[in-house]
């Protein structure tokens, strides 16, 4: 079953940041990684259960990304009922746990 993926604005904004911070736009290898990125989370949509749920709360799962000790996490959720994934934020897996809150 597949599912739609809407990446939310504060995720498009963890992107960009990310974007700025991997200097990709003078980088290849960095740009190359920042699309694989992307199509990782489209990619979602055809299997987002494969993803484990988070410690914050079992409703939300997140897809982990990258190499150590550049792994990036990708914190979302699903909904059965619209068939979508909603992407909600995307953030360096050394960083701590966050609010449920600060998310929805």
């Amino acid at each position: 079953m597949a599912y739609r993926v809407n990446i939310t604005s504060r995720a498009e904004r963890d992107l960009e940041d990310l974007l700025h911070a991997i200097a990709a736009d003078s980088s290849g290898e960095a740009f190359a990684w920042y699309r694989r990125l992307r199509q990782a989370l489209l990619g979602l949509g055809n299997y987002p259960h494969r993803c484990p749920a988070t410690p914050e709360s079992a409703s939300l799962r997140h897809l982990f990304y990258g190499r150590k000790p550049h792994i990036y996490r990708a914190i979302f959720r699903i909904s059965k009922k619209k068939k979508e994934v909603e992407v909600l934020h995307i953030r360096h897996r050394a960083r701590q746990t966050i609010k449920v809150g600060d998310l929805i």
